[in-house]
Order: C-alpha cells, then structure tokens, then sequence
C-alpha cells in the first residue's frame, strides 16, 4: 500500500509535468507547448529513471553501502511510478475504444 508521502511525491511529479507542458488546470492549450508525445517519452524516461534509481539502491544495499530504508523508498517510488504509467495506459485504451465506438 502506498503512503500519504509516496502519494504526495506522486501528485507533485505530475505538476511538475503538466507545469511544464502548459497545461495545468484553467489553462488554455498552448501552440507552443509541448505534444503529447513528448509529454508521453517524458513520462516514460522519468518511469525509467526511477527503476534505476530503485536498482542501484538495491546494489548500495547488497554492498553495504545503502540504508534500507533508501531502498525500500526507492522501490516504493518505482511501483507508484509504475502503476500511474498503467492507469495513464488503460485509460488512453479506453478512450481509443470508445472513439472506435462512435457512429460516423
């Protein structure tokens, strides 16, 4: 289960994220921001990056030089990380298939 902290952390990478697209909430879609692509290959390298973090924590641990609870934290970052990756996924499907759906 996931704390209130790892949570938090959760909430203030996606602000980040849609702080530096341009579309935060009551803004307008901006010509100049960035595409959904990008805004996908970001979050993407950013899932990523969190696994090599949680995986060289894992390696500190066994040489003895990391703290478990880094580890265990890192890891927790990860699994967060994963999970909103597969709901952001389900939902995309979900939507193409429901476009699919409609009458022309």
């Amino acid at each position: 289960m996931a704390s209130p902290t790892i949570a938090a952390n959760a909430y203030a990478s996606l602000a980040r994220v849609l702080e530096n697209t341009g579309t935060g909430a009551g803004k307008g879609s901006e010509p100049n921001g960035q595409s959904f692509a990008a805004l996908l290959k970001d979050a993407v390298g950013s899932v990523v990056e969190s696994g090599r973090k949680s995986d060289a924590q894992t390696v500190a641990m066994a040489a003895g030089k990391a703290n478990v609870m880094d580890v265990v934290t890192a890891v927790a970052d990860t699994d967060v990380a994963v999970s909103t990756l597969v709901s952001v996924r389900d939902r995309v499907i979900a939507a193409y298939e429901d476009i699919m759906k409609m009458p022309i």
